[in-house]
């Protein structure tokens, strides 16, 4: 083993040119692969695939045309033809062989990290590497030094393979990886997606004697983040920015934030688990007894055994596929912390109204970290429609695509629906108000018992907006979630666009969320001055 992958010498913090320096080249070019030893890079990571006649290659997508503007993938085209790629820009330029990129490494302080994201090229570049070093020790020179990450079967075979080689536990997950795969694999590094990196990782890590790196860091934040935690080994597009960063040194690094994103299967994950509970609480609560219906604050907040029982599932089914996301529900309560994923649930939203025979209630579930909403599912269960969101990926009902963007023309109310919610069991101040301002506008209120499909409703055309005076995550994120996500706005009291409103908010189609938010601003400022003169 050498000092570079030890998990015993990494006294300062290690940098891991992604791909090479993208910064300056092409990635996975030997012209990336120079710039990042150059830059002193301490590992210069690169992906390998093998073309249709065997030979190992440099390349992480598995066609060519992204980088290269060739649609077919590799493992259908021969070596011959992919080095003929780029040929007008020099071989440096141009996809390499795995040989190609351990020359250049030879001799150097830089490590390559050999990138696998599938078990295929793993038994071949061993035999590259093998081959290299035999005629590097031939030859009386010094051959390059190597290191694996990537796909877990393929580190299981590049250690069956190698038992001395210097292999990186792939590990995405934030519980911590059992005994019995760190004694089979005997990793030198654990390796992660830096968005769940945890001081309970590193400690395992650390204390097992293995080194814990991450990927792939480009943000300033994110770095301190990383480096706060005690990673030893981190991965960036950003060389420059990178060692700016550890120069700053801990006490610097202590003050980043919790980083506000999942990776991409944590993500897939969390949404598939939430479309999931969807569907589940829709079967359930249609065909259980109500059992006991009980009250909490007062006698109009009802509880029946359904919402209990669909909390508890929602929380065993979480606890099970996304350890170490926590869950604060509307019956059996709990409490966020930062930079944790944490689910907010509304077993029934609208229990008045189940209580009552009235079929119209809701299941609304919703992930965030702090105040950043991720994931989001509103089931209207007797109806049995799911509306769903992902940040970012945009809204759905029942897999139809929902987009609610302006057209660009404002439009006036007349003739709309507008929803609204009671304050528990009793009007806001200012609804008096705001049912005539929209009475003089030939506009009709409605208000219906559930505060998550009101607001999610204009997402799918029912009514154009929703006004609602105290914001609580467990009952209302999801469903903010999903108007913003459709193309939808949420206004604050201020009248400027929110994702986590701090109090009172508006939902609504930005068509007519101008005329709306006038009419309901006006009335809550009404209703305050005569409090005021009271």
């Amino acid at each position: 083993m050498n000092d570079a992958t030890s998990p015993t010498t990494a006294a300062a913090p290690l940098v891991t040119a992604h791909r090479g320096d993208v910064e300056q080249h092409r990635e996975n070019t030997l012209a990336a692969v120079r710039a990042a030893v150059e830059a002193g890079a301490d590992f210069v990571e690169v992906d390998v695939r093998l073309t249709r006649d065997g030979y190992a290659v440099l390349l992480h997508d598995p066609t060519l045309e992204r980088m290269w503007e060739d649609p077919r993938d590799v493992g259908d085209v021969d070596w011959a033809d992919v080095a003929a790629l780029g040929r007008g820009e020099g071989k440096d330029h141009r996809i390499p062989l795995l040989a190609d990129a351990l020359d250049a490494v030879a001799g150097t302080g830089s490590v390559l990290l050999i990138d696998m994201d599938e078990p295929g090229p793993a038994q071949a570049s061993v035999a590259v590497v093998r081959s290299h070093a035999q005629d590097a020790r031939a030859a009386g020179t010094e051959p390059a030094r190597v290191a694996w990450c990537g796909n877990l079967e393929a580190m299981t075979i590049v250690r069956g393979l190698d038992a001395d080689a210097s292999v990186w536990l792939p590990w995405n997950r934030r519980d911590l990886p059992p005994a019995e795969l760190l004694a089979r694999l005997r990793p030198h590094a654990v390796n992660s997606d830096y968005a769940v990196l945890s001081q309970a990782l590193v400690d395992a890590a650390h204390t097992a004697g293995v080194l814990v790196a991450c990927w792939t860091v480009d943000s300033e934040d994110g770095m301190r983040w990383a480096l706060a935690l005690g990673a030893d080994a981190v991965t960036t597009n950003r060389l420059s920015v990178l060692r700016t960063v550890i120069a700053e040194g801990p006490a610097a690094w202590a003050s980043a934030p919790h980083p506000r994103h999942l990776p991409g299967d944590e993500l897939a994950a969390a949404a598939a688990v939430a479309h999931e509970l969807a569907l589940w609480a829709i079967d359930y609560t249609r065909q259980a007894n109500l059992g006991v219906i009980s009250t909490k604050a007062n006698p109009a907040d009802h509880v029946t055994e359904v919402d209990l029982a669909v909390e508890q599932h929602v929380r065993q089914v979480i606890a099970a596929r996304l350890p170490g996301h926590l869950v604060v529900g509307e019956e059996l309560g709990g409490t966020p912390a930062p930079g944790v994923p944490c689910w907010y649930v509304d077993p029934v939203d609208g229990t008045a109204n189940l209580a009552n025979g009235m079929p119209w209630t809701a299941f609304s579930l919703a992930l965030a970290i702090d105040h950043e909403p991720l994931v989001a599912v509103v089931a209207d269960v007797w109806r049995g429609n799911v509306f769903a969101a992902v940040a970012g990926y945009g809204a759905e009902a029942d897999g139809v695509r929902l987009d609610i963007r302006t057209t660009g023309t404002r439009s006036d109310l007349s003739g709309k629906i507008v929803c609204t919610e009671l304050e528990g069991h009793a009007s806001w101040p200012g609804m008096d108000a705001f049912f005539t301002g929209l009475r003089e506008r030939f506009c009709t209120a409605r208000l219906m018992g559930s505060g998550a499909l009101a607001v999610a409703g204009p997402a799918a055309g029912r009514g154009v907006g929703t006004a609602i005076e105290r914001f609580s995550p467990v009952d209302h994120l999801a469903s903010t979630l999903i108007i913003r996500e459709a193309g939808g706005v949420i206004l604050d009291d201020a009248g400027q666009e929110t994702a986590w409103p701090e109090r009172a908010f508006l939902a609504a189609h930005p068509d007519y969320a101008a005329e709306l938010y006038a009419v309901w601003s006006s009335a809550r400022r009404a209703a305050r001055e005569v409090s005021h003169v009271v």
